[in-house]
């Protein structure tokens, strides 16, 4: 089998169809940016402390244009908590919704493949407790690939995959790699009424340098979608994590964080 040129492949994969995930405000204009955006018939990483919020959003942003079918969410059996559908009625309609918790850790990725490879579901969701390898990722595109074949035979769009994974992700050839997680509210957070607001973080793409935005939801708004984004600097890798101050006194940040963090917890019974 000849070898791929890395030319054509990176020009096969600028015409896949993109979702984008709100609507962008200016910021420093680059010519090497783009924007918030996933690729269809493609599988994604997630990670961050408010993973599930972004494929609840991911959902909502389906729904949105006319693609909004079946979402398929995925638990495996080493993940604590799942997706609670009262908190993710904000983002999307609960009826789309079906959990799935295989009692084996292998049968989680089975799932997502044949329900990718079937063009029936919009998308799926698959929650981990750890990073998947190279392989498994493949066989993910290849079943998206056949999935989006099949759904544009029926007329519908093509689906997508994410995979939730703790930590800093670390999946291996993934389409793209994103990280969510809360901010303060520029009105003083939930307690006063104010837009639950996020850090997101594009921290690898195939075809896209790494970027961030501030993200806020903005239901009043949602004429073109309610995710309001607006670039920010993207911070060295590791910049997020919190360092404890004195044990006498508690760390502000944390305290915000702790705060802004409450709003995405709605979407898991449980945090993990």
């Amino acid at each position: 089998m000849p070898p791929t040129d890395p030319r054509r492949l990176a020009a096969d994969l600028r015409r896949l169809p993109t979702l984008p995930l709100g609507t962008e405000g200016r910021g420093p204009e680059r010519r090497d940016e783009t924007g918030a955006a996933l690729a269809f018939g493609r599988t994604h990483e997630v990670c961050g402390p408010a993973r599930a919020t972004f494929a609840a959003m991911v959902a909502g942003a389906l729904g949105r244009r006319d693609a909004g079918g079946p979402v398929l969410w995925l638990r495996a059996p080493a993940v604590e908590g799942g997706a609670a559908p009262d908190g993710l009625a904000d983002f999307f309609a609960p009826q789309r919704l079906t959990l799935v918790s295989p009692r084996r850790e292998p049968d989680v990725l089975w799932c997502a493949e044949e329900a990718l490879r079937s063009g029936a579901v919009a998308l799926v969701v698959a929650s981990l407790a750890a990073p998947v390898r190279l392989t498994p990722v493949r066989r993910l595109h290849l079943a998206a690939e056949s999935g989006a074949e099949a759904a544009a035979a029926a007329g519908g769009a093509p689906p997508l995959a994410l995979l939730l994974t703790p930590g800093d992700g670390g999946s291996e050839g993934v389409e793209s790699r994103w990280r969510l997680a809360p901010s303060p509210s520029a009105e003083h957070g939930w307690v006063r009424g104010g837009r639950p607001a996020w850090r997101l973080e594009r921290r690898r793409a195939r075809l896209a340098p790494p970027r961030a935005w501030r993200a806020e939801w903005a239901p009043d708004a949602a004429r073109n979608g309610p995710l309001r984004l607006a670039p920010v600097e993207a911070a060295p890798e590791g910049a997020h994590k919190i360092r404890p101050g004195p044990k006498d006194e508690l760390n502000t940040t944390t305290a915000v964080g702790l705060l802004s963090a409450a709003y995405s917890s709605v979407c898991i019974s449980e945090t993990y």
